[in-house]
């Protein structure tokens, strides 16, 4: 088959793509287009946005760059129709033609009032909008916050109203209140006061309010944005929602904890009356010392008229006197005769102290205590006698016993022989001696116990001995005084100046002393004992 030949130029895809891109981009430039968007799924990963606009007769792929998407008014939603502004170009990978859209605004009124529906549906279903989450108002708030611009009327007509009300301390925070910057800076300036500290260099507002003229739906559409809506539901601080007029509703008005139809109703519902708080409080006060004037009257007339029927105050106390003086007349002989008494009672306790009565205590409690010691010893001795007279013959019949177990089990053993293995053996041995074994831990602490007991009495003895004996007296702080010869001093009869005595203290403590003074009276012999009882006497 021949070559067919041509004058026709030859391209390459991609010539033909960039001629092509050249040409749309030349033609058509900067382009307003106006669809349906469809397709919208959010932002990609790398946070570009893909979605198409689409009308009954054709559709067009559109892209939002990542850079430009933060400066869009409106965000893309499915389903809204809007007014693209952008640049026509081609993908020449896939041959299509797209607009790389610059900025994007609702198609008309009707469209916006279509979003602003269904945003507010959608809030309302997240319980954004639910009246048990509102808070109430206070009633006079220390410090209020105001968000709006600086410059506009709205923050005059607010303080100025506040100033006719209540003079009160206001923050403001300036924001744009319309274009595209209008919803970040409001969210900044509710979360900005909600951050402040109570007690910080700048105080906490107790009372917000958002504030804006009146406008169009487009100029107040920064207050109907999602994140400002949340912001306001998500305040610690009460807020008075007051944008636009009274026929203008924004979504923050349902979010809000109270909306005023102005910003100065908004002022108005924020303080109340100064003149009107003070004439409130007068008029309180001048009730309540009316009433304190007519309490403290009635109390006075029905003090009187119980007062006409008390007797009087010395009658009260004439009989209790009368008894203070008969009680105080009485006291001293009462004292008397009590003194009295006490020494008749010691004069007849005397004799039973004297030193002979209290050594023939000490030697009959002495000899009932070795008469208890030697019981002691005879019995402990007796019960082991008697113990070993039960435990001997059982322990006798035990051995031979254990010789015969033993002889038993080693005929056992030889019978078996080499079937029975040491193991065998050993548990044979075990269990033997398991038997002997109670038999003997019964034996000793039989045993034991009666030891104890003995011990016991024997040390009950020593105790008894030990509290009528001397050192028990001299421990309670009493002292024995003997003289030079070693002979108890009993009285100061008979000593003269310069005589060695000496004091004896408990602990076997001596003090040597000598006498001093004049002659009283001549010294008597001193007694010699008759007993044989080596303990020294207690005077």
């Amino acid at each position: 088959m021949a070559e067919t030949l041509t004058n026709a130029t030859e391209y390459t895809v991609s010539e033909i793509s960039q001629a092509v891109k050249r040409t749309v981009e030349e033609e058509f430039g900067y382009v307003r287009v106006r669809g349906e968007i469809s397709g919208y799924r959010g932002q990609h990963s790398s946070g570009h946005a893909y979605f198409t606009l689409k009308d009954e007769n054709a559709s067009m792929d559109a892209v939002v760059w990542k850079g430009n998407w933060a400066r869009l008014a409106f965000k893309p939603e499915e389903g809204l129709e809007v007014i693209a502004t952008g640049r026509l170009t081609t993908f020449p990978r896939s041959s299509k033609y797209q607009i790389v859209i610059d900025n994007i605004e609702p198609a008309g009124a009707g469209a916006l009032m279509a979003l602003l529906e269904e945003r507010r549906k959608k809030l309302l279903a997240e319980g954004l909008f639910d009246r048990e989450r509102k808070r109430d108002i206070p009633y006079l708030p220390r410090v209020i916050g105001v968000i709006t611009s600086p410059t506009g009327a709205v923050i005059r007509d607010i303080l100025h109203r506040l100033d006719d009300r209540f003079p009160s301390h206001v923050l403001v925070w300036p924001v744009r209140v319309q274009g595209d910057t209008c919803a970040p800076e409001v969210v900044n300036a509710i979360e900005g006061f909600n951050a402040l500290l109570p007690n910080g260099p700048i105080p906490r507002p107790d009372l917000l309010i958002v504030a804006r003229g009146g406008g169009s739906i487009e100029d107040l559409w920064g207050f109907n944005e999602e994140a400002v809506v949340r912001a306001v539901a998500a305040s610690g601080i009460p807020i008075i929602s007051a944008v636009g007029h009274e026929t203008d509703t924004t979504l923050i008005d349902y979010a809000a904890d109270m909306r005023a139809p102005t910003p100065t109703a908004a002022a108005e519902a924020a303080v109340p009356v100064r003149s009107e708080l003070i004439a409130y409080v007068d008029d309180l006060g001048s009730r309540q010392r009316q009433a304190a004037r007519r309490v403290s009257g009635s109390a006075r007339d029905r003090l009187r008229a119980a007062a006409a029927g008390l007797p009087r105050p010395g009658d009260l106390v004439a009989t209790q006197r009368q008894r203070l003086d008969h009680a105080a007349t009485n006291l001293l002989s009462g004292l008397r005769h009590s003194v009295q008494r006490q020494r008749v009672q010691f004069s007849r306790i005397e004799p039973r102290l004297g030193p002979q009565v209290l050594r023939q205590r000490r030697q009959d409690l002495a000899q009932r205590l070795t008469n208890l010691a030697g019981r002691s010893e005879t019995g402990l001795r007796k019960t082991v006698d008697r113990a070993r007279l039960t435990f001997d013959p059982r322990a006798d019949r035990l051995v031979p016993s254990a010789r015969r177990l033993v002889e038993r089990k080693v005929g056992l053993l030889a019978a078996i022989g080499p079937k029975l293995s040491p193991n065998a053996l050993k548990a044979e041995l075990r269990h033997s001696q398991s038997q002997l074994a109670p038999l003997a831990a019964r034996l000793l602490a039989g045993f034991g116990a009666s030891l104890a007991q003995r011990r016991s009495a024997l040390d009950q003895a020593g105790k008894l001995l030990a509290s009528v004996g001397y050192e028990s007296v001299l421990a309670r702080g009493f002292a024995i005084v003997t003289d030079g010869q070693g002979q108890l001093v009993r009285t100061k009869q008979g000593l003269e100046a310069g005589d060695p005595l000496t004091i004896r203290f408990a602990n076997d403590e001596t003090v040597p002393v000598l006498v001093t003074g004049a002659h009283v009276a001549p010294r008597k012999k001193p007694r010699t004992t008759t007993d044989n009882d080596p303990q020294e006497s207690l005077f």
